[in-house]
């Protein structure tokens, strides 16, 4: 959320690729967390339990309105066809993103796959609106990783890379593959004292 609001900060200013980034980056973005955003809150209140159920807790409202986004944005099909009509009517979106991603090739070979398919899928127009949905998730996705390689402790980044790109663990969090080295990541929900 940061890299696009620094994107839209700089396309304010003049600066015609980062404009060009935050249109089809933010699309994508959002039809992401339109469709993550409630899956992430019932993960958090199966976590607390009742509590996390009760009105007294903030969770429960926030588990409430987590669906209103896509009602505020539009439905899933009319957020992944945006991003698809930002690729077709301004290009230079697409490369506006593709150069973002480039930046963090070479720091994990899951995620130069992904780029690499990716790349081959979005020149592939047969049947792209019925394809919309996952190829934008896959573009918000790539983007994710990317920043996260880019500049992420190396187990967020890793984690993230097996989860998310080296196969389809599918859509529940919490599907990590074996050998992940969890402890990095355990630490960091520790209190700094």
């Amino acid at each position: 959320m940061m890299r696009l609001a620094g994107a839209n900060d700089r396309a304010i200013h003049g600066d015609t690729g980062e404009a060009a980034l935050r249109r089809l980056a933010l699309a994508a973005t959002k039809y992401y967390v339109c469709k993550r955003g409630p899956v992430l809150a019932n993960e958090a209140l199966e976590c607390l339990g009742g509590n996390g159920y009760i009105e007294d807790f903030d969770l429960a409202r926030i588990y409430r309105e987590l669906p209103l986004l896509s009602i505020w944005e539009g439905s899933g099909n009319v957020a992944a066809l945006d991003a698809l009509r930002a690729i077709g009517r301004e290009p230079e979106s697409l490369d506006a993103f593709f150069g973002e991603a480039e930046l963090a090739l070479g720091a994990d070979a899951r995620y130069d796959d992904a780029v690499s398919s990716l790349k081959k899928e979005l020149t592939q127009f047969d049947d792209i609106e019925l394809r919309a949905r996952r190829l934008v998730e896959q573009i918000a996705v790539v983007f994710q990783a990317g920043l996260l390689l880019r500049h992420a402790p190396t187990a967020v980044a890793d984690a993230f890379c097996a989860t998310r790109l080296a196969r389809d663990w599918g859509s529940a969090f919490g599907t990590l593959p074996a050998g992940l080295d969890l402890a990095p990541l355990l630490e960091r929900t520790e209190p700094g004292f």
